[in-house]
């Protein structure tokens, strides 16, 4: 009868580690929020939320996403601006318009556009 194996460490067994979230958008992906009229091409992802507090508790309770998840930076546009958007994976969706964005960092950071996707610059590939 085989025996159990115990944790190599103390601190394996007494800390359970957290689910795994997998990431549904990839750097160069072109998005849209889902509740607010913006759209953007993912610069970064972070595995689970890494922004300040101030801004977590800024978002109003009854819209405020789970932590628990990805979060994406995004050149985003607007119908009156550009910026940079720090969103959470619950809120984005796929951009089916097949236009590009329209972002003044755009060309710093990426080389090539086809509908939905950008290709990352090859000095920012890792």
């Amino acid at each position: 009868m085989t025996q159990p194996v115990p944790p190599s460490t103390p601190f394996e067994a007494s800390v359970p580690m957290p689910p795994i979230a997998t990431a549904r958008f990839a750097i160069g992906d072109v998005v849209k929020h889902r509740l607010f009229e913006f759209r953007g091409v993912v610069f970064d992802v972070d595995p689970v939320f890494a922004n300040s507090e101030e801004w977590y508790d800024a978002i109003p309770e009854d819209v405020r996403p789970r932590k628990d998840q990805p979060f994406y930076h995004l050149l985003a546009e607007n119908a009156e601006s550009s910026y940079i958007a720090y969103v959470s994976q619950q809120n984005l969706v796929a951009d089916d318009s097949e236009d590009p964005i329209d972002h003044p960092a755009i060309d710093g950071l990426f080389d090539g556009h086809v509908p939905g996707r950008y290709s990352l610059r090859r000095e920012h590939r890792h």
